[in-house]
């Protein structure tokens, strides 16, 4: 049985066949970037300024030395959030937050950082009069995701980033569900980091991610170490971008997002996003009527990200998953998704929900299979 690949929130399984080669060719001739003057270490150096400006572009920076690379969004969030709170300062966040951005505040909460978080509906959607009203002197940053890995549903960025810039606060956002589908320009939005990562949206290899800093913005390392200058300072070089990339680049995994992201641009991120979207909408319509099916999540209309999550009657979302995954052969993903106040709100904590997320490579066939096999499911529950 083929499988059915509908598990693309997690990561991209397929990727253009120019990322594969571009990795493989990397592994064949690469060598340690900054470490050498020879022709392997000089063309690592190169492939990685190369993919520094592209991705600076590509979301609207001004200075490639502003974007730093990173393992994932997990490690701009933590580097993003650990080193701009401090003691007495207050954040601001909301439910519908990975735990990618909660564990690390839920930290900072521990160091003496005060934390508001912004509630959400049933429908997983936010007030953003909250924002305003949770403001006090001491707040100094808003931590926001643009798209909630569980319901789809987008936060209005450019909304909140300008009641951040109006109150002088700074703006961290996380674009790990909507890099390299929705357009985003750090300062048309007024965000201060960005923070992404490279498996999802923007096709790239697992092991790759980054952060734009927004010039003046100062960030205190997550690590130390090698840098391949300064050898002899007792400290981590403070200039950007090395400040914050110590130790040897994933220069394998960066060649990939270098063609990922040149494979974005040259498919055009309008025609992957409106793929996608009629993939989703497909899904929605063909199940959203199903008895005994609940669909979490705002449909009421415009574009969301490519996520359908449900239920179906009390069923365990892990035993649907699994009956998916062997009957059907499609992959799915079911249970919390590291999104616990998410599911609070949505009232899943215990049963989860099981959550299909489509790519511009699925094909109508297998969206036609998964609307069946839920349509099938859900007769055998009743």
């Amino acid at each position: 049985m083929k499988m059915i690949y509908l598990d693309n929130a997690a990561t991209t399984m397929q990727k253009p066949k120019e990322v594969i080669q571009a990795v493989v060719t990397a592994m064949q001739s690469m060598g340690n970037a900054g470490r050498g003057a020879h022709s392997a270490s000089l063309e690592a150096s190169r492939t990685i300024y190369d993919t520094r400006e592209k991705l600076c572009h590509f979301f609207g920076g001004k200075d490639p030395r502003q974007l730093v690379f990173t393992c994932n969004s997990t490690e701009s969030l933590n580097t993003a959030i650990k080193g701009v709170l401090n003691p007495g300062d207050h954040v601001i966040t909301t439910m519908l937050e990975h735990n990618s951005v909660l564990r690390p505040l839920y930290e900072m909460e521990e160091r003496g950082v005060r934390l508001t978080i912004i509630e959400s509906d049933r429908k997983g959607l936010v007030e953003y009069e909250d924002f305003e009203r949770a403001i006090c002197p001491e707040t100094k940053a808003i931590v926001c995701t643009h798209g909630s890995n569980l319901t789809g549903n987008l936060v209005d960025i450019e909304r909140v980033g300008r009641i951040a810039k109006d109150h002088g606060l700074l703006f961290i956002v996380d674009a790990s569900q909507t890099a390299g589908v929705f357009p985003i320009d750090v300062e048309k939005m007024h965000i201060d980091i960005l923070c992404f990562t490279g498996h999802k949206g923007l096709l790239g290899p697992q092991g790759t991610g980054g952060m734009y800093v927004r010039e003046g913005v100062k960030v205190r390392p997550l690590k130390s170490g090698g840098s391949g200058v300064q050898t002899y300072s007792r400290t981590h070089p403070a200039q950007m971008p090395t400040s914050l990339e110590a130790g040897t680049m994933n220069g394998h995994g960066i060649a990939g997002l270098h063609a990922a992201v040149e494979y974005i641009e040259r498919t055009g991120i309008d025609n992957i996003r409106k793929r996608e979207q009629e993939c989703m909408w497909n899904f929605y319509n063909g199940v959203k009527d199903i008895p005994g099916v609940t669909v979490y999540g705002d449909f009421s209309g415009g574009e969301r990200c490519p996520i359908v999550s449900l239920n179906i009657g009390d069923y365990d979302s892990s035993e649907v998953g699994d009956e998916l995954l062997t009957e059907y052969g499609i992959s799915t993903r079911p249970g919390a998704h590291c999104a616990p106040l998410m599911h609070q709100a949505l009232g899943t904590v215990e049963q989860g929900a099981v959550r299909f997320s489509f790519s511009h490579y699925t094909t109508d066939e297998e969206v036609e299979t998964a609307i069946r096999a839920i349509r099938e499911l859900a007769q055998e529950e009743e």
